[in-house]
């Protein structure tokens, strides 16, 4: 039986592009994206205390940005605020050793188990893992494994942490494109973690020396990422794939390094982890919380 279709009142082509939803998507990703991120880049980085107390308040009336834990609430750029210190004790660590604590302040996302070598963007949408990570061996690692996705707003606290006693053995930078990360674009580009910019830090803890990766990923406007313990400053330069070796001691909570607006990183962690009690899609966490159950060391 042939469904009827009422289409005189079927919405135009115009209406649909007129959802809140579409202009969103088409305004943040059918763009030049690389173009409108290295602009911002530039104009991030001016130090003019005019333009930045300026834009700065701008950017307040279109988010929930909080400087009251900010270090210094005086900027000499808009990165600078992207890019803000915390006061001390702002972000107490969980220090239990069974726990794996966040890296970042986040929403949290997609989360599960890693399985066939495979995670879930969105409801419906996979991805391999190999192809995020850039290393076939990481299948391997983390088949069974726990996986969560953390996506950082452009009004949350930048830096990254490690999410425990830990060292970093190696960082691997991934060049790529700048697709919106938020949860429109993700619902809809398919493999977007996989085709954005991206580091890999591949990290072993010091109790039970598990592996656990960090995977940060830039979005448009935010091709920038640094490290506090490499000289690496990834920001859309024209590079092809490049691996670190490394042996970075870091203790729980100790900062890696920072994103230059918002993003998002993926945790990975191998089997026998699982998410926090209380832990799940949508919840606001804070860096230094309960993020992951660590199996028992013995």
């Amino acid at each position: 039986m042939t469904e009827w279709v009422d289409k005189k009142n079927k919405p135009s082509w115009l209406q649909r592009l007129g959802t809140q939803e579409n202009i969103n998507f088409v305004l943040t990703n059918r763009v030049p994206r690389i173009a409108l991120t290295r602009l911002m880049g530039a104009i991030s980085r001016i130090k003019n205390p005019v333009f930045t107390r300026l834009a700065i308040s701008l950017w307040r009336q279109f988010t929930d940005l909080d400087l009251s834990e900010a270090r210094q609430t005086h900027f000499e750029s808009i990165q600078a605020c992207f890019t803000r210190e915390l006061k001390a004790d702002a972000r107490p660590i969980d220090a239990r050793p069974d726990v794996l604590a966040s890296p970042c302040d986040a929403i949290v996302g997609a989360s599960g188990t890693v399985h066939a070598g495979t995670v879930l963007q969105a409801k419906g949408m996979a991805y391999r893992l190999a192809e995020l990570t850039g290393k076939a061996a990481d299948v391997v690692t983390f088949d069974g494994g726990s996986y969560v996705t953390l996506r950082l707003t452009s009004a949350m606290y930048h830096r990254f942490h490690a999410p425990h006693d830990a060292q970093v053995e190696s960082v691997t930078h991934i060049p790529g494109d700048t697709f919106n990360v938020n949860p429109i674009a993700v619902k809809r580009i398919a493999r977007l973690f996989c085709r954005n910019e991206r580091a890999v830090l591949r990290l072993r803890t010091a109790q039970g020396g598990w592996p656990i990766a960090l995977v940060p990923v830039a979005a448009i406007l935010v091709a920038g990422l640094r490290l506090r313990f490499l000289d690496l400053h990834t920001n859309l330069r024209d590079l092809p794939q490049q691996h670190f070796d490394c042996a970075h001691q870091a203790r729980k909570g100790d900062e890696l390094g920072w994103f230059e607006h918002g993003s998002t990183i993926v945790v990975l962690a191998p089997a026998g982890f699982a998410l926090a009690d209380g832990v799940q899609e949508g919840d606001h966490i804070r860096m230094g919380q309960g993020l992951m159950r660590c199996p028992n060391a013995g």
